[in-house]
């Protein structure tokens, strides 16, 4: 009857220890599921946020390019993109750096991505205007280079007709001669080639009328040269700037646009004989010469 009674006993201490064994095998069990599931939310949410990351790098690998582009084409702006490039690429560093939540990145770049398409169309309405102006630059050079050509052309033409002018308005001396004249008790002149007997020589010449002449007093200087070199006359000397003029007499008249004979007389004695040479001067321009002989 004892025997009965504590094997009894046994059972229930068996029965009580597989109770708990069996407690502690479905805790374990329970728990292991339980950290398996929190190792893949933590591996998920690990995922999620390196894809995450990868997406805002991408996303500010692309904007630096598109600055990096723009700032190459070499605008007005190219300072300003500079600026918000740089921003770009601190940010790429801030967010290698990160380890936890990169939601705030992502609206900085979608700020970010903004201020780069009101940038990016800025430049390239600039970049418009540009081309606009440089193909007005260029047609405004040829126009200049054309006009500066027609002016060249007629700055040219200009000189020749004022040479021309100048040439065509300077007074032409004619007719230039020289006659000898023995005068008479009663004053009448008679003349004479020997120059024994010449008491004057009269000295004449025409001023041709010219249209386009400067009208107004015209002084002519009239050198008489003997067959001997000598000047005869007055002997008195003009400067010319450098140049110097020995002449026998100077005649003025008053010139109006029409022919004007002139004619002077050149007292003198005891003349030589042989050639004498006459020339005639518009300050120190010889405009006229002739010569005669005495014998």
């Amino acid at each position: 009857m004892e025997n009965q009674t504590n094997n009894s006993s046994n059972n229930s201490s068996l029965k009580a220890i597989i109770a708990v064994l069996a407690v502690l095998l479905i805790g374990s069990l329970v728990y292991i599921f339980k950290l398996s599931s929190d190792t893949d939310v933590v591996k998920t949410e690990l995922t999620t946020t390196l894809t995450e990351k990868e997406s805002v790098m991408k996303d500010l690998q692309e904007l630096k390019s598109t600055y990096d582009a723009a700032i190459a084409e070499n605008t007005s702006m190219s300072d300003e993109l500079i600026q918000e490039r740089d921003r770009v690429v601190k940010l790429m560093d801030d967010l290698n750096k990160s380890k936890g939540d990169v939601s705030k990145y992502r609206s900085q770049v979608q700020g970010m991505q903004a201020k780069m398409k009101t940038l990016v169309a800025e430049n390239d309405e600039l970049k418009k205007q540009n081309g606009v102006l440089t193909v007005q630059r260029d047609s405004t050079i040829v126009v200049l280079g054309e006009s500066k050509k027609y002016n060249e052309v007629l700055v040219g033409q200009n000189e020749e007709l004022a040479k021309t002018v100048e040439k065509g308005a300077k007074l032409s001396v004619l007719n230039t001669k020289t006659i000898a004249y023995k005068v008479k008790g009663s004053g009448k002149q008679v003349e004479t080639d020997k120059a024994s007997r010449a008491d004057v020589l009269k000295v004449s010449f025409t001023i041709a009328e010219n249209q386009i002449a400067k009208s107004g007093d015209k002084t002519y200087y009239v050198q008489v040269i003997d067959s001997k070199n000598n000047v005869l006359g007055d002997k008195k000397t003009e400067t010319f700037g450098d140049n110097t003029l020995t002449y026998s007499f100077k005649t003025t008249v008053q010139y109006e646009n029409k022919t004007v004979n002139v004619s002077e007389d050149l007292i003198g004695k005891d003349f030589a004989k042989g050639t004498y040479f006459i020339n005639v001067f518009d300050n120190e321009e010889l405009v006229s010469k002739t010569s005669f002989s005495l014998r």
